[in-house]
């Protein structure tokens, strides 16, 4: 069983690393130890990824019989895992009690209602685990949403639901985070403001790291929790997604080109702050961890 994740070196400087037991062992350094040339930045995970097909069968080999003594995970500091994904698609109102508890009513008639989505702005709002949420000043109510997320691995399009997951490169965690108080706009007829309200610079934690599919068990039975200091919020599995993971591919997919690299985040189940009425403020710590993958952790500070 292996992880790929991003690390940053002492100078700053991002390279990529294919995580074994507690050890990372440093692709790029890997790669010169096979006297193998791949022709791309193998210090880019994200370049990788855009050769999922090509190079998977060498992080395979690499993690049966590394060549190299890697590093103690615990001596590294990790970084977000992709630098980054061209699109971030981000799926709304996908767990039943979350749309419940955000839109008291009826629960939704899947026979009558398609997947929603929306966009996430990518290099400005991702960042890994350990790094610092900053509360943006024009919001009182940023709330959490924890989810799990998906790496495109081909190029897709027009993709039938019967063989989305063959798409699917690995898995990892995203933690949507929302303006709740900019959700919306009286200024204009338009009425929602998706960027106010998601795009705010570090609103996409993400990481630790990736799990490939077929490292991850039966990613349709994942639990997923997320607390917020000591207290537990969120506490739910991934076999309630209302659209599947095979389901939202193919859609998506229907409308536009799908590339290698691309993240899908599934969305979120109940228990975020505004059913509460509790937001994020300074001083917070958000947790968030799935069954299988690891733990997304982010200090939370208003500047």
């Amino acid at each position: 069983m292996y992880r790929l994740l991003s690390y940053r070196t002492d100078a700053g400087a991002t390279r990529a690393g294919l995580l074994i037991g507690d050890r990372i062992h440093d692709l790029e350094n890997e790669f010169k130890a096979a006297r193998l040339r791949p022709g791309l930045d193998t210090t880019s995970l994200i370049a990788l990824f855009k050769a999922w097909e090509k190079w998977k069968p060498y992080f395979d080999k690499i993690a049966a019989e590394p060549k190299t003594d890697g590093m103690a995970l615990a001596s590294v500091k990790i970084a977000a895992p992709l630098q980054y994904p061209g699109v971030i698609y981000m799926a709304g109102s996908n767990y039943i009690d979350h749309l419940l508890e955000m839109n008291p009513g009826p629960p939704p008639d899947k026979s009558k209602t398609q997947p929603f989505f929306f966009l996430k702005t990518v290099e400005g709002t991702v960042i890994g685990t350990n790094e610092t949420v900053h509360l943006p000043s024009y919001s009182q109510k940023v709330d959490w949403e924890a989810e799990i997320a998906f790496v495109v691995g081909r190029t897709a399009r027009n993709v039938a639901v019967k063989n989305a997951m063959d798409y699917i490169a690995g898995y990892t965690i995203v933690n949507d985070l929302s303006a709740r108080d900019n959700s919306r706009r009286s200024d204009v007829v338009f009425i929602y403001d998706w960027i106010g309200q998601k795009c705010f610079d570090t609103s996409c934690p993400m990481g630790p790291w990736i799990v490939p599919a077929d490292q991850i068990g039966d990613p349709n039975n994942l639990a997923i929790k997320l607390w917020v200091n000591d207290t537990l919020h969120q506490n739910s599995n991934t076999k309630h997604l209302f659209f599947d993971y095979a389901e939202q591919l193919a859609w998506l997919s229907q409308r536009v080109t799908l590339n290698p690299g691309d993240v899908i985040s599934t969305g979120t189940p109940a228990g975020v702050g505004a059913g509460k009425g509790v937001f994020l403020k300074h001083g917070d710590v958000v947790t968030i961890e799935i069954e299988g993958i690891g733990r997304l952790v982010n200090p939370v500070v208003q500047d």
